[in-house]
């Protein structure tokens, strides 16, 4: 199967996806602000502004409502973000990004060669201001080697002395869903109040040139093409206590053709495509194996056209919940109230157990009760709920 890259050109949850007991916005004005720090009012001559994104998938979706505040907030001046350029097909379509800025790290001594690179090209852009969204040391590093002036961010991991506006996570930041952890920091080090609605700041823009490309591929992949898409992403980078049996997956594959004619497409990288392999081989009705044929700003598309998704707690999951497709989460390990989806259809299937959320990669008990006490039919019966077959024939 050729790659999309290489083709031609160009538990029950609230349905509002809010998680229970935190509010649409954090009380007084939005956003707490740490008066301590410079206010926004001093940033009014900033013409360049750096945005050092996070690292994962799922995190890069959540950081938008802050990522979103900051374009609000420096409405006049230049907006660049520094990604791994294994992500930085995220920002494909997102016009109101000025700059994307990829970057790789090697590993060993030549992962030294590309910091020299990284800190280089920063220097010679000369931005104003660096917001930085990771914890990481070497990011706020980066940053100060480059003369950026300026430089915001969590005082963690030992590198408060090198951030001239700096904060540390309050408790909603740290309890809270993880949408307000980025929100919080970029709220209490700038004095910036987000008041920008869910509806609004996850809003997911999509590269007209990765859909034409996804399309052609659909066109000469699907059985029926008439029939419901739905996107299903059977893996999870984390481990196995976020994953979904592989069997479980193969009857939600039968369930879907059964009631409503689905086809389903698995969705994956490289390293998890023999995986969907076995799932589509497990199953009567079969699946499409999109699994490593996509870059991210293909995944993005290959999603904005599919019914609806069905997942682990994963960044693909994020993705389809961000693009307003009907998204059910599945969840094990992991807390929904801090990282479930969000989105005008995002749901979650959660079956809390005595040992959960552990938060563990791997289950302590080997039992995996919160995982292998979903069925298939709940999956089916949410995605039914939430309208992915509402125009099926």
């Amino acid at each position: 199967m050729p790659q999309l890259s290489e083709m031609a050109p160009d538990a029950s949850w609230p349905h509002d996806s809010r998680p229970r007991g935190v509010p649409e916005a954090l009380p007084g004005c939005g956003l707490s602000c740490d008066n301590s720090q410079v206010g926004y009012g001093a940033w009014s001559g900033t013409k360049r502004v750096l945005v050092k994104e996070v690292n994962w998938l799922g995190d890069l979706v959540l950081s938008l409502p802050a990522l979103r505040a900051l374009r609000a907030a420096f409405a006049g001046a230049a907006l660049s973000v520094l990604i791994r350029q294994g992500l930085a097909g995220f920002f494909d379509g997102i016009d109101w990004i000025d700059e994307v800025i990829p970057y790789t790290m090697r590993a060993g001594i030549r992962g030294w060669a590309d910091q020299r690179k990284i800190i280089a090209a920063l220097r010679a852009h000369q931005f104003d201001l660096a917001v930085i969204f990771p914890n990481s040391f070497r990011s706020a590093l980066w940053t100060m080697l480059a003369g950026v002036p300026y430089r915001a961010g969590y005082a963690t991991d030992c590198r408060r002395f090198m951030l001239t506006n700096h904060t540390v996570p309050k408790a909603y930041a740290k309890k809270g869903h993880q949408r307000f952890y980025w929100l919080g920091m970029v709220s209490d080090t700038l004095g910036i109040s987000p008041t920008i609605p869910d509806g609004v700041s996850y809003r997911l823009e999509v590269s007209h040139q990765s859909v034409e490309r996804v399309k052609q591929w659909l066109a000469s992949h699907r059985r029926n093409h008439y029939a419901p898409l739905i996107a299903i992403s059977s893996a999870a980078a984390y481990g196995p206590a976020k994953e979904w049996p592989s069997p479980y997956y193969a009857r939600l594959i039968d369930l879907l053709r059964e009631m409503a004619g689905a086809e389903c497409i698995l969705l994956g990288t490289p390293s998890e495509r023999l995986k969907c392999q076995e799932i589509a081989a497990m199953s009567r009705a079969g699946a499409l194996v999109a699994a490593g044929n996509t870059d991210v700003g293909e995944l993005k598309a290959l999603l904005s056209l599919c019914n609806g998704f069905a997942g682990n707690d994963s960044g693909a999951m994020h993705l389809a919940a961000a693009l307003g497709i009907p998204a059910v989460g599945i969840f094990g390990s992991t807390n929904p109230a801090r990282t479930g989806p969000v989105g005008p259809k995002a749901t979650v299937i959660y079956h809390s157990a005595p040992c959960s959320p552990c938060l563990k990669r791997t289950c302590r008990f080997g039992h995996y009760q919160c995982l292998h006490s979903i069925a298939p039919a709940e999956i089916a019966a949410a995605l039914t709920e939430l309208g992915a077959f509402a125009n099926a024939c």
